[in-house]
């Protein structure tokens, strides 16, 4: 078991060792990136990247306090699933108003890999594996479809 000091710093070293790892990888439009705290750029969009003590997770997450208009942005969402999930090679999992870690009501577009752990660093790799491809691949799905959601 960890202390809770010892466990963050065990994370931090992962997202430290993340980023060094995707540095050389430009984003969509050929620009320099920090990939771990990446900004959409509209405000109450989020690309959250997760990696625990039992899962890693990546996504779109809608925090906008309004309900209604968090519904209206993963409505907007919705209609660009195809050009999403033709980006990424993959369906997605979506979630209209749930709950987040601190009981803040979200909705989430998202992928997860169970059965890896942050803390165990012989499983970094599969998580760098897994987070990877799938950022990369929402920057340029982003490129594309950040200009919809400009006007909002």
């Amino acid at each position: 078991m960890y202390s809770k000091a010892e466990a963050s710093a065990i994370r931090k070293k992962f997202w430290v060792a993340f980023g060094q790892y995707m540095k050389p990888v430009p984003s969509a439009q050929g620009r320099k990136i920090n990939w771990p705290n990446y900004r959409t750029g509209i405000k109450d969009i989020y690309f959250r990247m997760k990696a625990e003590r039992d899962y890693a997770s990546i996504g779109i997450e809608l925090g906008h306090t309004d309900a209604e208009l968090q519904e209206l942005y993963f409505d907007h969402f919705l209609q660009l699933r195809k050009i999403l999930e033709s980006s990424t090679g993959e369906t997605w999992n979506w979630k209209l108003h749930v709950k987040n870690d601190t009981g803040q009501t979200i909705s989430k577009i998202e992928q997860v890999k169970t059965q890896v752990n942050v803390m165990d660093e012989s499983t970094w790799p599969e998580i760098i594996s897994f987070l990877k491809p799938r950022i990369i691949a929402l920057d340029e799905f982003w490129d594309n479809v950040k200009p919809g959601f400009e006007d909002f």
